[in-house]
């Protein structure tokens, strides 16, 4: 006995033909939002004495410092600062690209797309 599938369930040609077309939308909608995240900006700040901005590919474009956080007998708070304010920059980076992602996906975790970010 062979089982039978509800309507619009079934494998045929017109039914994969729209997912096989739904898929390509999807993969090159992750992709132009791949490239568009990678082109943002994200700062973050330590202790408000040290600011850090990269962009999509957590690459550093800005490291700003108060002059007020240079102590030359407490470098190792400064290290921290900056380690902390690039930390908080890349998370966001991160975050930002996996809700981007999967408003696109929706939650879904697709092989082949997670490359992508």
């Amino acid at each position: 006995m062979k089982a039978r599938l509800p309507q619009g369930y079934g494998g045929g040609p017109g039914n994969m033909n729209q997912m096989l077309k739904q898929a390509q939308k999807m993969q090159q909608d992750a992709q132009n939002l791949q490239a568009e995240l990678e082109e943002r900006e994200y700062t973050a700040t330590s202790g408000g004495m040290v600011e850090v901005t990269i962009d999509g590919t957590h690459h550093i474009k800005n490291i700003s410092i108060k002059p007020e956080a240079v102590d030359p007998d407490d470098v190792e708070m400064l290290q921290d600062m900056i380690i902390a304010a690039f930390n908080s920059a890349v998370d966001e980076a991160i975050n930002t690209a996996d809700e981007e992602m999967s408003k696109i996906t929706g939650g879904l975790n697709l092989p082949g797309m997670n490359g992508l970010f």
